[in-house]
Order: structure tokens, then sequence, then C-alpha cells
């Protein structure tokens, strides 16, 4: 059964929901869980989950859902998948913990494209399923928002690093998101009369001591002005030691870095830039983007004067040029499956090798020997059969390889001397991309 995972959908931002509540040790499993269930039929408008996934993935049911828990039960916990089969993507996770751990359920969901909940109606919904499992399963905190922004938000808003994050929890208000359930401890220590007084949207005390609040009717708004003044109201009411205007400064920059940018790349590299930042998170997309309209690659070192040409000094020319061909060949069969372009050895196939290294980070995940004696001798000689083919180039054969040369017009080109920049970091794959030294070249020729 294919379900459809949000990883599966182009790099945007999505909803994300964390959950965890209390449940009673003691009660049947079935009837604990019932109200849960309820309230995930009937409000999950439109993403309801219709996969469920323990040890194998079923259509979704009571009874699969049961199966699926039975089949992940790992000693003191027990969880499963819930996912969907067409858009919008789900991607849910489910989990019990039993004693001697603290009894507890876990919920985190992930519902992509966040444009989805931009309809009030179906936020309302969202918001009744968190209301009744927060009535049911008491929580310490509670949250759903949109994943891009909670990621910019989550190391300077925070403040903490991960060791103090997990001694300490939610214990007091680092962040106001769209959804906000508040526990009853720590509706305490604020004071009940300050919450309940929250300018917002939405401001529910629950039986069982906890608050619900919600900034805004809809999610997908976030980052709208208005939304972000309701924002940090609620937050600079909730912390009355934080100034209002430093918060809301810092809402608007996040709003800022999400904004859509227009890419503006280098033509010659746009094919390549555009795959990149379609391959990044989608917090950091338009960033990234920004970056690269302004950046311009480092104009190629890696060539001389024709009458500077390097004569061969090899015995037998013909051999070395079936070597720097098998040498090519090498590049073939490290990345003919993940980029299967580089059988035809085209300009396209540089851009998708320099993708493919780039999105592997090769230079980082491999040994600097392996880089040394098997990429580099294949990059460069793959890199040099492109500009002989394609570029009517001649190999001039050396006993080195990084004196090889590859003669195009009035230029003599060192693509060994090119891979070797190329295999430094991650940037210099595109510092000193394939396909960049090869557009220059095409415009030397003549």
């Amino acid at each position: 059964m294919k379900t459809l995972s949000v990883h599966d959908l182009k790099q945007e931002d999505s909803i994300w929901l964390d959950f965890a509540g209390d449940v009673d040790p003691h009660a049947a499993r079935e009837s604990e869980l019932k109200p849960f269930l309820q309230a995930l039929e009937e409000y999950a408008d439109g993403w309801m989950p219709n996969v469920v996934k323990g040890k194998r993935k079923r259509k979704y049911s009571r009874a699969s859902f049961w199966q699926a828990l039975e089949e992940g039960h790992d000693g003191n916990s027990s969880d499963l998948g819930l996912y969907r089969t067409e858009w919008p993507a789900l991607d849910g996770y489910f989990g019990l913990r039993h004693p001697p751990r603290p009894p507890q359920l876990e919920v985190l969901i992930n519902v992509k494209p966040l444009s989805f909940f931009a309809e009030a109606e179906r936020c309302r919904k969202f918001v009744e399923m968190v209301r009744v499992w927060a009535c049911r399963y008491p929580v310490a905190h509670a949250s759903a928002h949109s994943s891009d922004d909670s990621n910019l938000a989550d190391a300077p808003s925070f403040g903490r690093d991960d060791e103090t994050r997990r001694r300490d929890g939610f214990d007091k208000i680092y962040e106001v998101f769209w959804l906000n359930v508040f526990g009853p401890k720590l509706v305490q220590s604020i004071g009940r009369e300050r919450v309940l007084s929250t300018p917002a949207w939405r401001v529910e005390e629950l039986p069982n001591g906890c608050v619900l609040l919600v900034t805004w009717p809809t999610a997908a708004d976030f980052a709208s002005d208005e939304a972000r003044l309701a924002q940090a109201r609620a937050h600079a009411h909730l912390r009355p030691d934080l100034d209002f205007d430093t918060v809301l400064r810092t809402l608007r920059e996040r709003s800022a870095l999400l904004a859509p940018v227009e890419p503006r790349f280098h033509p010659d590299l746009a094919p390549l830039l555009s795959r990149v930042v379609d391959d990044v998170a989608s917090y950091e997309r338009q960033r990234k983007i920004a970056g690269f309209n302004a950046w311009q690659p480092p104009e190629p070192e890696e060539w001389a004067p024709a009458t500077s040409t390097l004569p061969s000094d090899v015995d037998d020319p013909e051999a070395a040029r079936e070597h720097y061909d098998t040498l090519a060949e090498h590049l073939v069969a490290l990345l003919h499956t993940k980029a299967p372009s580089v059988f035809e050895a085209t300009p396209e196939s540089l851009t998708d090798a320099d993708f493919h290294f780039w999105h592997e980070d090769f230079p980082t995940r491999h040994l600097p020997e392996a880089i040394e004696r098997y990429a580099i001798p294949a990059v460069g000689a793959y890199l040099g059969e492109v500009l002989v083919r394609h570029l009517g180039g001649q190999w001039i054969p050396r006993r080195k390889l990084e004196e090889a040369q590859v003669l195009v017009g009035s230029r003599v080109w060192f693509p060994f001397v090119r891979a070797r920049h190329y295999m430094r970091s991650r940037q210099s794959i595109l510092d000193h991309s394939l396909t960049w030294l090869y557009r220059v070249a095409e415009r030397h020729r003549s």
C-alpha cells in the first residue's frame, strides 16, 4: 500500500502538532483511547489518516488500529504510524508509555501543506480535536504551529541547550504558538487570572485545569502582520518580563525570513542552484534563494593560454587517453543509479553530478584517502571527456594527472586540478562546479 509522506512533496511548510497527555494505567486500553479516536475521526477534516502501520500497513479502521498498536508493543511502550494515500500528506505517530514509565499517550501530527489550513472552519475543527484530547488526557504543554516557523523559533526563542530543555521541559512560556494548551502547573506558575485574560482569538479554561489558547483563526496565515501582532500581544501578556516591541520585532524578522524570494540566479548555474534550493529544508529555502541571488561563482583558475600548453611527456599518448576514459567510467559506475545521465557524458550530466555530490555532501562523508585515490581522478577524467566530446577538445596527456590538459580553442584546461578544488568541501562543489567550468570553456572556445 503506497502512502504519501510529507517527504514525498516539495519542500514547503506544514502544520506540526505535538501532544502528550496522561492516561489511566488501570483502565481498559480500548475504553481509555476511545475518546482519542472519536475526536480524530470526527474532526480530522480532509486529512484523516486512511492507513495505519504496525509491522505492516493496513487500511485504517478501529480494528487495524488496535492490531498495529499490539504489533508495536516493545517493553514499556507501544506505537504505530498514521498515514494517507493521497493529498494532503500526513506523517503521524501515536505512542503509549506503560509503567514503570509515567503512563502517557504521545501524538505527533505533521500535515503538508500548511496552506491546507487556510480555511477557518477546518482550523476550528482541528482546534476542537485538540480540545477534546486535552480535556480527556491532561497535558503539561501541547502546541500546533507552522513547522517552518517552529524551526526558526527553536534556538533563539527557547534560548536553552538540549540538555536543559530535556531536564526542564516547557517550564515557562518560551514561545506562544498558533495553538497552545497550557497544563495546570504551568497555568499556576503564570497565574490563572493572567492566563485567562490573555488577548487572543480564543482562550478557554478546560475542566481539568488546562487552558486552551489560540492566537488567530487560521494557521496558514501565521506570518501575516496581524497574526504576528496577536502572537506578540499574547506572548508579552503571559511573560510581562518581556518587551512587547522586542517580541514583535523578532516575529517580524522570522516572517521576513520565510517570505517568498524570487530566484535571480546566475543563468549558467540556475539549473543547479534551483535543485539545491529545492533540496534544503523549507524554512531555509528563502534565505538560500536570497544568498544565491547575490552569489557569483569564482572565475575558474584551472586554465592557461594555449601558447603555454605543456607538451605531452608520455610514451604512449593513446594509452594515456584510454586510461582517462577508464577513470571517467569510474564516475559512471559511482553515479549511474542516482544520476543516469552520466552514461551520456553531456553538459547536463555535469549538472546532475554537481547536484549529487552536493546533496550527498560527498567531500565530508568520505575518507580523504578515498577522495584522493578514487574520486578526484574519476571526476577530473569525466570532466575532460565532456570537454573533448562536446567542445571539440583535445587531451594532452601528462605523466602527472594534475598536469594533464584539454585544449579547447585558445585555452588549455586542467580538469584534474579542477576536481581537486571541487572535492575540498560541500561549498567547493558549488564554487568550483563542473557545470561552471564547462560553460566558461564553452564561451572561450572561439
